[in-house]
C-alpha cells in the first residue's frame, strides 16, 4: 500500500511539471546569463600573507605581547629620561648643604633611589646604564646576524668553501672567547665600540655553524635542485628558497644573543676590563653594588640594576622562543 502511494505522488507531481512546463513560454524559461569582462579576470587566490600570519600568531601570545610591550617602555624610557625636569647628570655629584658629596644617601624625594658611594644619583645612573647596555647588546646581536647568516649560508649551500669555513671554525671555536675580550681590552681604548668589537669577533661563529646546518638539511630538496637546472643565481636561491625557512630559528638566536651579550658584559666589567667608570652600563652597577652586598643598608645599590637586567634577559628570552614559534609555518592556518 505504500509503494502504491509514493508511486502516485511521484504521477502527480511529474504531471505538475508538465503543466507547469506548456504554460511558460521558452522565453520565461531560460534567460542569457550577461557577461562582464571584467570577471574574467579574477581567480581563485588566497589572501595568505607570511607575516601578517606570523604578527597575528604572536599577538595570541598575551605573556610574549606583555613583555614586548615593557620592554618597548624601557628602552623608550631610557632616552627619554635625561630629558624628564629634577633629573641628575649620572655623572655628577650631588652636594649635600654642607658642600659634602651625598654618600650613600637613602632615596627620598630629590635622589628617587638614593645615590651610591661617592654620591652620585642611583636613579639616572640604572637609566643610562641600562640604555648603553642595551646599545650594546642590540648592536652585537645585529652584527653577529649579519656576518653568521652570510657566512652560514655560504658554509652551506656553496660545496666548494665548506672546507675553507670549516678549518676557520675549527680554530676561532678553539680560542676561548674570554681570552679574546681580553686582550681586545688590553688593545684597543676602552669603549663601547671596543666592546661591541670584542663580542663580534667570535661571535657570530655560532650563528654561522646554526645556519650551515640548517642549510644544510634544505639544500638538496626538490625545488632548490629544480631552481638551479633552470639556471637560478646562487644569491636568488639563497635569498629566496633558503632564509625564509630560516626566518623563526634566526629570530630565536637573534633574541637570545641580546642578553647574552649583555651578559658578556657584565663579565668583562666584573674582571675589570669592561667600560671606564665615567660610562654607565648595567655591568658597571652590578660591579658597584657586588661590593656593598654585605651590607644590609647599601645592598639596593645591587638590587636596582639586577632587577633590570633580570627584566630585559627574562623578556627577551620569552619573546624570542614566541616569535620563533609564531614564524614556523607549520603552526600557521
Amino acid at each position: 500500500m505504500s509503494l502504491w502511494k509514493h508511486a502516485k505522488l511521484d504521477k502527480l507531481e511529474k504531471d505538475a511539471g508538465d503543466a507547469l512546463r506548456e504554460a511558460l513560454s521558452e522565453e520565461q524559461l531560460f534567460s542569457v546569463a550577461p557577461f562582464h569582462e571584467e570577471d574574467v579576470e579574477i581567480t581563485g587566490s588566497s589572501d595568505y600573507s607570511y607575516w601578517r600570519s606570523t604578527l597575528r600568531a604572536f599577538r595570541h601570545n598575551r605573556v610574549a605581547m606583555a613583555l614586548l610591550i615593557l620592554l618597548a617602555a624601557i628602552l623608550l624610557f631610557t632616552f627619554i629620561q635625561p630629558l624628564l625636569p629634577g633629573q641628575f647628570d649620572p655623572t655628577a655629584i650631588a652636594n649635600g648643604p654642607n658642600g659634602l658629596p651625598l654618600k650613600n644617601q637613602p632615596a627620598d624625594g630629590v635622589h628617587w633611589l638614593g645615590t651610591n658611594a661617592i654620591g652620585q644619583d642611583l636613579w639616572a645612573r640604572v637609566w643610562a646604564g641600562t640604555r648603553n647596555s642595551l646599545i650594546i647588546g642590540i648592536s652585537v646581536a645585529l652584527l653577529e646576524a649579519f656576518v653568521g647568516i652570510l657566512m652560514g649560508v655560504l658554509w652551506g649551500y656553496v660545496r666548494q668553501l665548506d672546507f675553507l669555513f670549516t678549518e676557520l671554525y675549527n680554530i676561532i671555536d678553539n680560542v676561548p672567547t674570554t681570552i679574546v675580550l681580553i686582550l681586545v681590552s688590553f688593545l684597543m681604548r676602552p669603549g663601547m665600540g671596543t666592546i661591541i668589537f670584542a663580542m663580534s669577533i667570535t661571535g657570530w661563529i655560532g650563528m654561522a655553524r646554526f645556519v650551515r646546518n640548517q642549510v644544510l638539511i634544505i639544500r638538496d630538496r626538490d625545488y632548490n635542485i629544480a631552481s638551479r637546472t633552470l639556471g637560478t643565481s646562487t644569491w636568488r636561491i639563497i635569498l629566496r628558497n633558503l632564509l625564509p625557512y630560516l626566518v623563526s630559528v634566526i629570530m630565536l638566536r637573534m633574541a637570545l644573543s641580546i642578553p647574552g651579550a649583555i651578559g658578556s658584559e657584565v663579565f668583562i666589567t666584573y674582571i675589570g676590563l669592561g667600560l671606564p667608570i665615567e660610562i654607565c652600563s648595567l655591568g658597571n652597577l652590578i660591579n658597584e653594588g657586588r661590593k656593598l652586598m654585605m651590607s644590609p643598608s647599601l645592598r639596593y645599590q645591587l638590587i636596582y640594576p639586577t632587577i633590570i637586567l633580570s627584566i630585559v634577559t627574562v623578556s627577551f628570552y620569552i619573546i624570542g622562543n614566541a616569535f620563533s614559534d609564531a614564524a614556523d609555518p607549520r603552526n600557521h592556518v
